[in-house]
This record gives C-alpha cells, sequence and structure tokens, in this order.
C-alpha cells in the first residue's frame, strides 16, 4: 500500500510540474489517503504484535 501510495505522490509530482493542476490535486489526495490508512495498519500490526508478546521490531 505504501508503495501505491508512493506512486500517486509521483504522478501527483509529475502532473503538478506539467501544469495539470486537477489531476496532480486528486493524485496527491489519493496518496495522503493511502499513506493514511497504510500507517493506520503499520500501528494496528505493531500493537497486535506487541500483545501476543513478542517486542516491536
Amino acid at each position: 500500500m505504501l508503495g501505491w501510495a508512493l506512486t500517486f505522490l509521483i504522478i501527483a509530482l509529475v502532473a503538478a510540474a506539467l501544469g495539470f493542476t486537477g489531476i496532480a490535486g486528486a493524485a496527491s489526495s489519493i496518496a495522503q489517503i493511502l499513506f493514511i490508512i497504510f500507517l493506520v495498519l503499520f500501528l494496528i500490526a505493531m500493537l497486535a504484535r506487541a500483545l501476543q508478546g513478542r517486542p516491536p521490531v
């Protein structure tokens, strides 16, 4: 999922550099949403691992 967020970030940067503001805004919004979802899932995985008795990596 982090890979998708980075992909949309790169699309947004390229579109912004070329002047396509609508596409850049949409791609950056998608990248932000995917990054937040990735962070939430990462924190849940770390919490689940800690509750199982294994130390976080």
